[in-house]
């Protein structure tokens, strides 16, 4: 196990399996958790009309089993395999030959990758094993709000306290350009915002993104804050061209602006610094 943690490209190897089992499990996660919300909301507003509550079956992360949507067929551990289960099934269900979404296999393929980089760039640590974490997180959000234009606060407020609580121990960033960053990025988004609203009376994004902007902030300090921001807008701006030019998407489909957080944030846990000191020639 010593030889294991002490060498970068073995742990890597390990991490990057660990991420396909655990895409397998946030294609769990993007799916059911918007599902329970809606329940959850649904519950809470009958009670408040003094109603008993909708019946549904019970949901959870997990239970039931993962079940094909077309057919009801039960899926298998076998069925279930990261990637080589989609492959060997030729992306279709065993029970009714459906189409399975490639999106499962993408996120778990991605999931891996992203964990094996980041376990040979921190290495086995505290900082190694928070990567994965805010890696895990930011995918899981990413999928969420492109389905549902929905942040949920289940993901986006444990992952600004883990932030902070890391940076406690200057895991990332100190602890003060921490709790500015949080305050920043909340405060930056908030005021555009309002500042929207007011100016054309619509609201141009939600309170998710606020929170999604102070948690990237809250791991890596308000220094990444700039950076963060022009990198979300800059890979805003390329894939909504894309869905407009080949997917023909109106230019009128509102597009969430989560996802791009998400990819910002990523980019600037890597590779923030460097292309700070490289696009303002010094150290901030």
């Amino acid at each position: 196990m010593h030889q294991l943690i002490a060498d970068p490209v073995a742990f890597a190897l390990v991490a990057g399996v660990l991420g396909l089992m655990i895409g397998s499990f946030l294609n769990v996660v993007i799916h059911r958790l918007p599902i329970m919300m809606e329940r959850d909301w649904a519950a809470q507003c009958a009670e408040l009309r003094g109603e008993p509550p909708p019946v549904a079956d019970h949901l959870s992360l997990a239970r039931p089993r993962s079940r094909c949507p077309h057919c009801g067929h039960s899926i298998s551990a076998m069925e279930n395999i990261p990637l080589l289960s989609w492959f060997v099934l030729r992306g279709k269900c065993k029970g009714c030959s459906a189409p399975i979404s490639p999106r499962y296999p993408l996120v778990e393929a991605i999931t891996g990758l992203l964990f094996a980089y980041g376990a040979w760039r921190f290495g086995f640590g505290m900082a190694g094993l928070g990567a994965l974490c805010f890696i895990a997180a930011l995918i899981a959000l990413t999928g969420i709000d492109f389905d549902t234009q929905l942040l949920p606060d289940d993901i986006t407020l444990p992952l600004l306290w883990l932030g902070l609580l890391l940076n406690a121990f200057n895991t990332f960033t100190d602890l003060k350009s921490a709790v500015i960053g949080a305050a920043a990025g909340y405060l930056a988004l908030w005021s555009v915002y309002w500042g929207f609203k007011l100016a054309t009376g619509k609201e141009g994004m939600g309170f998710g993104d606020f929170k999604l902007l102070a948690a990237l902030g809250a791991w890596l300090g308000w220094q990444m804050l700039p950076l963060t921001i022009l990198l979300s807008s800059f890979v805003g701006a390329l894939i909504g061209l894309s869905l407009i030019v080949f997917a023909r998407q109106g230019r009128n489909v509102p597009i969430p602006f989560g996802p791009y957080l998400a990819i910002a944030g990523v980019i600037a846990l890597f590779w923030g610094k460097p292309l700070t000191h490289a696009y303002l020639g010094t150290t901030l």
